[in-house]
């Protein structure tokens, strides 16, 4: 079953599909010649709508810049207008992509530093894909750390295995020796390190964990990805360290991704 006609503007086709688990799947699908963007960038994409007019929302894009194809992780919402559908979509199947990239979670809006704290909770994870895969991440810093946290360990899959994966990867398995940390986190099932990503910030847990230092302006720079109340939190935590917000057209140390659909989808 087709769930968008081949001779639909801007259709591509779905290469392949994995459920995590019930709640959380990825896919990848063709790539537009024409399409250029930055890792960390989104895009919008979606399906046909019962009504005939294009559903779509925007979606971080998981796949680094130099991919062929492009990869998106995406929760399922039982009742949500798009993913309802979305998360039956099969390898053949076309989805709506508009080829326009944008987004905040760039390494061009940060300010050269240190540190890299990639900070995320759930599909939040999505963007950080694309740029643990990219090369500049690795150039630019010495040391990358990348905080998620799931209510429960299953849901960290996704990221885990694309981390361990990084190792024995052609392009960057070298950069990323020794530069890259990675702290996954539970909140409601027992794991070796529990609490959310807000907690272990603000009660220095994760600086002790890890042997860091506290966070500080001159040598961390951050990128945070999940629900709107987790990024107002996470910003409040971050400026308690004396990072200021930046933007593409005024890099500072930290940068929050103002797009990323929650849970209604």
């Amino acid at each position: 079953m087709n769930v968008a006609t081949p001779t639909l503007p801007d259709a591509q086709t779905v290469t392949s599909v994995t459920h995590w688990t019930d709640r959380l799947f990825s896919f990848r699908v063709t790539r537009p010649q024409s399409l250029r963007f930055r890792s960390g960038e989104f895009v919008m994409i979606g399906l046909m709508g019962d009504n005939g007019k294009p559903l779509l929302r925007a979606y971080s894009i998981a796949s680094p810049a130099w991919d062929e194809e492009l990869e998106f992780y995406s929760i399922k919402v039982p009742d949500g207008p798009l993913t309802s559908k979305l998360q039956h979509i099969k390898p053949g199947d076309q989805i709506i992509l508009r080829p326009k990239p944008v987004g905040t979670l760039v390494h061009d809006a940060l300010l050269p530093g240190k540190r890299l704290w990639l900070l995320s909770t759930g599909t939040g994870f999505a963007p950080f894909a694309s740029l643990l895969r990219e090369p500049e991440t690795y150039e630019k810093y010495e040391q990358v750390i990348m905080m998620h946290t799931c209510r429960e360990v299953a849901e960290l899959e996704y990221g885990r295995q694309l981390v361990e994966s990084l190792t024995d990867d052609p392009l960057i398995g070298e950069m990323m020796a020794g530069k890259l940390i990675y702290y996954p986190t539970t909140t409601r099932e027992d794991f070796h390190h529990k609490g959310r990503v807000t907690d272990n910030l603000s009660s220095g847990k994760v600086f002790g964990d890890l042997g860091l230092p506290t966070m500080n302006p001159a040598e961390d720079r951050a990128m945070v990805c999940g629900s709107l109340a987790f990024n107002i939190d996470v910003k409040a935590i971050l400026e308690g360290f004396g990072l200021t917000e930046g933007a593409n057209s005024d890099p500072q140390q930290f940068v929050v991704e103002k797009a990323f659909v929650g849970d209604g989808i």
